[in-house]
């Protein structure tokens, strides 16, 4: 049987808990799997001083029927396309407001080096929770290909297809997520973290050996191409 088609037939997902305790069983849905292995220590950060308690503690205070019914309300929502990819050698010189990045109003710019600047398009809108808000991901020049390449061929043997999991059009095979038209930032940040230790859990560990060749650079690459892709 093919990769994808068994993992399109998974219903169920282990937890293996951070503490070495007994194996969780959970429905393999991404909400539900992100939820459990929060609870259950699987789900950390890899990034310095990143604060991700608040949902730690989130996850262990509701119920299990309770994730079910968040999942099913998030599962039927309809995606949209909300981030522009742009590819420059320059970027809007930016400061971190809460938890995210803007750019400035002076409209200074700096280099973009090996890096994503992701910053909503309008602060005010985002900041009061728009859900119509638009982001503007800068990437480095030639990004976007080298991310095909990488997601669409596994980059001469570097990594994996991802369609192989993910399904054909990148958006979701069975139990697994959906990862076209995804944050850059996201994407990065959850590359780096299962590269690094940070999470478990069984769809991590098919992860590992399509995550344990990448660079930052080819990370990158692939978050701006998903970004770039219609959800």
């Amino acid at each position: 049987m093919r990769l994808g088609a068994a993992l399109s037939a998974l219903e169920w997902q282990a937890i293996v808990p951070a503490d070495g305790g007994r194996v969780i069983l959970v429905r393999s849905t991404s909400a539900c799997a992100a939820a459990a292995e929060r609870r259950y220590g699987a789900r950390k950060t890899s990034v310095p001083k990143r604060n991700v308690d608040l949902m730690i503690s989130l996850s262990k205070d509701i119920t299990d029927a309770e994730v079910q019914a968040a999942a099913a309300y998030f599962s039927a929502m309809k995606p949209r396309s909300n981030i522009r990819v742009v590819e420059t050698a320059t970027v809007p010189k930016t400061f971190v407001a809460g938890w995210f990045l803007a750019a400035l109003k002076t409209g200074e710019k700096e280099p973009i080096g090996q890096r994503i600047i992701e910053v909503p398009e309008d602060l005010e809108q985002f900041e009061h929770r728009d859900p119509r808000s638009q982001f503007n991901a800068y990437a480095p020049i030639g990004s976007v290909a080298k991310g095909a390449a990488l997601v669409n061929t596994g980059g001469a043997g570097k990594t994996l297809q991802c369609a192989i999991c993910h399904g054909q059009d990148l958006k979701g095979l069975g139990g697994v997520p959906s990862i076209a038209g995804r944050s850059p930032s996201y994407v990065v940040r959850q590359l780096y973290d299962i590269q690094n230790g940070a999470r478990a859990g069984t769809a991590t560990q098919l992860m590992k050996a399509t995550v344990a060749n990448l660079n930052i650079d080819d990370m990158l690459s692939i978050a701006a191409y998903l970004a770039s892709r219609t959800p």
